[in-house]
């Protein structure tokens, strides 16, 4: 059976349980707010959630975990501190060969200019395009927390469906809050070249075992790039995302809620909608529930998991194949089943991969669990990224409906034929 068949009216219907979810993500905006990955507010709004969702979930699960809330995008302000020091450090042995080793010039400044970029670019790779915990180790842990809504087959569970959105909310983003896309890019591109040219100037001088000034003037002029890097994150601003993922949480949590209101339970197939935490801070939500939940990698019980992020920008809906700036693959039976409930909802969602951080979809694909990412967000990125412009205000209700129909069609599809189908 299709999801259009399960009842009568399927349209209306539809458009109520998409009120459902846009009235919930407003009534969490206004009464949690802004939700830090860790926080209070963060666990209450899941809470918050999950009540709406009611009856329609057999049971609700809370599990917490540690985390450290600003270790992830703390390689930014990381990066800019050691350019810096590196930048000072040159400019300080110029000063000294000029008063104090006039005459027997040293290049000490070089081994600066050269050891602390590569430093920079260890914590830029591995917690950017790896999303590592590096730099956890020297950050206070918090408690976060999961939250699953589910619902139950009336028979043995012989497949599983996880419907995932995050619930905690990002700190704001400086450079796309001042000038979007073109300014975030202009401004990483600013320092990325500046880290590099730093490295080639202390590689040059090494080399040739001569320090030169020049060389380190010029450097001088990327250093408005270094202070926006350690300037990037605004830690005292927590956006709403109301987009970013309150649709997502949603979009999950009105597809159980169609299922309990009509009294549809599958045979063998459990429903889960998942409220994770701090995915903001490096999916470290995902990651926990990957490794707190052995039983979905049971070859006995085929387990899928389609991440729900962002449902606003109607004319980009994408399903991404690739995660974590393109280096993780998700499962084709995962991308070919979201596809096929999208056909069946008539759009013919965009096949891409994320170009820019992850989802916790990629935690999922890491885990060896099929996964698969489902958006409707401007890649750009668009300027209400991690901005206090995510407000309920700017939601798009079309889009929200069109991510309740994808998900549920996807449910309806997963039970009937698995993944293999």
């Amino acid at each position: 059976m299709k999801a259009s068949e399960s009842v009568e009216r399927y349209k209306p219907t539809l458009r109520m349980y998409t009120n459902f979810a846009v009235r919930t993500v407003k009534k969490v905006c206004k009464e949690v707010g802004p939700r830090p990955s860790g926080s209070p507010e963060e666990l209450a709004g899941q809470n918050m959630m999950a009540e709406a969702v009611g009856n329609a979930a057999d049971e609700v699960k809370v599990e917490e975990f540690k985390v450290a809330p600003n270790a992830l995008l703390s390689w930014v302000r990381f990066c800019g501190t050691l350019l810096m020091i590196a930048l000072c450090l040159g400019l300080v042995n110029v000063v000294l060969n000029y008063t104090v080793w006039k005459e027997n010039p040293q290049y000490y400044g070089a081994y600066a200019l050269t050891a602390l970029p590569v430093l920079g670019l260890i914590a830029m790779v591995w917690e950017f395009f790896f999303y590592g915990q590096l730099l956890d180790l020297f950050q206070r842990k918090h408690l976060s927390h999961n939250t699953y809504c589910i619902r139950k087959p009336s028979g043995e569970v012989k497949r599983r469906l996880i419907l995932a959105g995050h619930a905690d909310s990002s700190m704001e983003w400086r450079l796309t809050y001042m000038g979007g896309s073109k300014l975030l890019y202009a401004g990483s591109i600013y320092a990325l070249v500046g880290m590099a040219y730093t490295f080639a100037i202390g590689v040059t001088m090494l080399c040739l075992q001569k320090f030169m000034p020049v060389l380190v003037f010029i450097d001088i002029a990327f250093l408005p790039g270094y202070i926006l890097a350690f300037l990037f994150i605004n830690h005292k601003v927590c956006v709403e995302g109301a987009n970013d993922n309150l649709t997502g949480c949603m979009v999950a949590g009105a597809v159980l809620k169609f299922m309990g209101d009509n009294n549809i339970r599958f045979e063998n197939t459990e429903v889960i909608a998942m409220f994770s935490g701090s995915e903001e801070s490096g999916l470290r939500g995902a990651k926990a529930a990957a490794k707190l939940h052995p039983e979905w990698k049971d070859p006995n019980v085929e387990t899928a998991f389609i991440a729900l992020d962002t449902f606003k920008d109607y004319d980009d809906f994408a399903i991404y194949t690739h995660d974590m700036t393109g280096l993780v693959k998700h499962d084709k039976r995962m991308v070919n089943l979201v596809h096929d409930a999208g056909l069946e909802a008539e759009i013919d969602i965009d096949r891409i991969g994320v170009f820019f951080g992850a989802s916790d979809a990629c935690a999922a694909s890491q885990a060896k669990i099929p996964a698969v990412l489902l958006a409707a967000m401007n890649p750009g990125p668009p300027r209400y990224y991690h901005t206090r412009g995510d407000v309920a205000e700017i939601m798009e209700p079309k889009t929200v409906e069109k991510g309740v129909e994808v998900a549920l069609n996807a449910a309806f599809l997963f039970d009937e034929r698995g993944l293999n189908g």
